[in-house]
């Protein structure tokens, strides 16, 4: 369905018009010392990001979101003397938040979830990180930890510890190799148990070795890795399919046929209690799968730089709405986070009815609510209407 200049002009001034309506009746707070941090904003059809701005005045920003009325908003994660200063060096930095930025595209398989299945999933890790790593591992206070939804696709967790602010890159990326479970060593969380032993010319010589998992109840990654090793042989040992339950862990067929084999009933009997065989493959695939499986992924792929490590990281502006959805950009406590649900919950626009042209049709349950719309010219109100045309799933014209 070709889109002409007028259709994207009328889209862009709608959009803005309901981010201007908002931020008029929905006064933002503003971050701690804000007077210290950088903001930055994409406008509505601008190109690039305007940024190195600071307000000393609350009035000041809320004008300028007022006039303005960004598509999205944001505000470095550090403080500095000059935020406003047009190079870093010249900011002169003071310390920094530590970052965790949780997006449902930095999860596996994540291309072939829907919208709302990414969201629950992401969430499900978010709340790994939080309450196993950083609340659990690193035992930050409560008190020093912010969660908020992304208003798009994931989560932030800002620590605010004083104790953090000064910490490097390096320090940081410890912390993010130590959460990702990088380079981990099998010989850190297993011990090797000889089985046997035969002589041999007046010598003694190991005839069989398993390896020792730690407790499940055990502290850190030993214990982790254990209960996810549990986790993993129950799951097969419950499919009705456990070769296609392979393959979901990325398993070759002829990898899993082998590994099946491998896996008597004698076997996940004594992994259960605690003994994993030295068979290559069972060792190879259960040590591997359990780090995948406990351990958090904070960033695309191997190479990609998490947001944790960057001490000058600009993030989305708690309050504000997100440019692609119209969600509000919403903080949650721990309580909060357990029944969140943020199809429903950061929705902030009008119900108000507008026609919008769907490009295709879409399904989607928002504001308690079972959209299921065909191609093609409808009415939706306003907050999914904001939505579809954020995500450029209709038009209007």
């Amino acid at each position: 369905m070709p889109e002409n200049d007028a259709s994207l002009q009328k889209t862009l001034d709608f959009l803005r018009t309901q981010f201007r309506e908002y931020y008029e009746n929905n006064p933002i707070e503003l971050p701690d010392r804000f007077g210290r941090r950088e903001f930055a904003f994409v406008l509505f059809g601008g190109k690039g990001m305007i940024r190195h701005l600071a307000f000393p005045k609350k009035t000041d920003f809320t004008a300028f979101l007022i006039d303005r009325a960004p598509m999205h908003a944001y505000y470095s994660s550090a403080y500095y003397k000059k935020p406003d200063a047009s190079t870093m060096q010249e900011k002169q930095w003071m310390g920094a938040e530590l970052i965790f930025d949780l997006d449902s595209d930095h999860l596996p398989n994540a291309e072939k979830l829907s919208y709302a299945e990414s969201l629950d999933l992401v969430k499900k890790e978010f709340k790994k990180l939080v309450e196993e790593f950083l609340l659990g591992d690193f035992g930050f206070n409560e008190k020093y930890l912010d969660l908020y939804f992304s208003g798009g696709r994931g989560y932030h967790a800002h620590v605010k510890d004083p104790n953090v602010f000064d910490f490097d890159s390096n320090e940081r990326r410890e912390i993010v190799d130590y959460i990702t479970g990088r380079n981990l060593q099998d010989a850190i969380v297993f011990k090797e148990h000889v089985t046997g032993k035969k002589e041999y010319h007046g010598r003694s010589f190991a005839s069989g070795k398993s390896l020792i998992m730690p407790s499940p109840d055990e502290a850190g990654w030993k214990g982790r890795i254990s209960r996810g090793v549990i986790e993993l042989v129950d799951e097969i040992a419950r499919s009705s399919d456990p070769i296609k339950k392979l393959e979901e862990y990325g398993v070759k067929q002829t990898d899993a046929e082998k590994l099946i084999q491998d896996l008597s009933e004698d076997r996940v009997k004594r992994i259960r209690e605690g003994l994993l065989d030295q068979s290559k493959t069972i060792r190879r695939f259960f040590l591997n799968s359990a780090l995948r499986k406990t351990a958090v992924s904070l960033a695309k792929g191997e190479t990609d730089e998490p947001v944790t490590c960057d001490v000058k990281r600009l993030i989305r502006l708690p309050g504000s709405l997100h440019g692609k959805t119209g969600f509000q950009v919403k903080k949650l406590t721990l309580d909060e986070l357990k029944e969140f649900n943020p199809l429903n919950d950061t929705v902030v626009l009008s119900d108000e009815p507008i026609k919008v042209t769907l490009r295709q049709p879409f399904t989607i349950t928002m504001n308690k609510e079972t959209f299921s719309l065909t191609e093609g010219e409808t009415e939706v109100p306003t907050y999914l209407a904001v939505f579809l045309l954020g995500r450029k799933i209709a038009v209007l014209f």
